[in-house]
């Protein structure tokens, strides 16, 4: 594996969730911060601030567990891909960059299920729902809201999630059934962000 060329100073690190693919921060390292990162197995960078090493999580206990480093084709650039133990950001977010990329996730999943469908596998939940057509699948859907609505009202959090999470798989079954790119459903989203006349919702 080609090594970083540390002579030019810090490098950037760009640290991504090894199972989700999302960006979680940036950061920035030295020869002794990357040293420290493989041997300990935590995530370690420079401080320009504190103008010391720094290991994330050292306070909050969040810590980045090292899995992975890739280096840029000019060697200036790290990519670190770790876990995270809890939020990344000091606010309390998975990502220091917001929220944004939910977005990426459901992108991932869209590619998933429109693998699966084309697939044919008997074995597939996805393939077997694409194969009874939309009516089912808009069946699915009704029952997972009904489902995700109840858990909201009398469940736990943790339920919530659970059943949110099969509602826009569902959802997501459906458009693509109906042959809807997810991205059609964002644009519609953004637009409705830019200002409205008065008296419109």
């Amino acid at each position: 594996m080609k090594e970083p060329d540390f002579s030019r100073g810090l490098l950037p690190a760009v640290v991504q969730d090894a199972d989700t693919g999302q960006v979680l921060m940036l950061g920035w390292m030295n020869e002794e911060a990357l040293a420290v990162t493989r041997a300990s197995g935590k995530v370690t960078f420079f401080s320009r601030s504190r103008g010391r090493l720094w290991t994330k999580g050292e306070t909050s206990g969040h810590v980045l567990q090292f899995l992975n480093l890739a280096v840029d084709c000019d060697a200036d650039s790290l990519l670190i891909e770790a876990r995270p133990a809890g939020p990344t950001c000091h606010r309390g977010l998975a990502s220091c960059f917001g929220e944004a990329q939910a977005a990426g996730v459901l992108g991932r999943l869209e590619r998933r299920i429109e693998a699966r469908a084309a697939s044919g596998d008997a074995q597939s939940y996805t393939a077997r729902l694409f194969a009874q057509g939309p009516l089912r699948a808009a069946k699915k859907l009704a029952e997972e809201g009904a489902e995700t609505a109840l858990a909201a009202a009398c469940e736990d959090e943790q339920a919530v999630v659970r059943e949110a999470a099969d509602l826009l798989y569902h959802l997501l079954v459906l458009l693509r059934l109906r042959k809807i790119p997810l991205a059609r459903v964002f644009a519609e989203l953004a637009s409705r962000e830019a200002p409205r006349p008065r008296g419109e919702r």
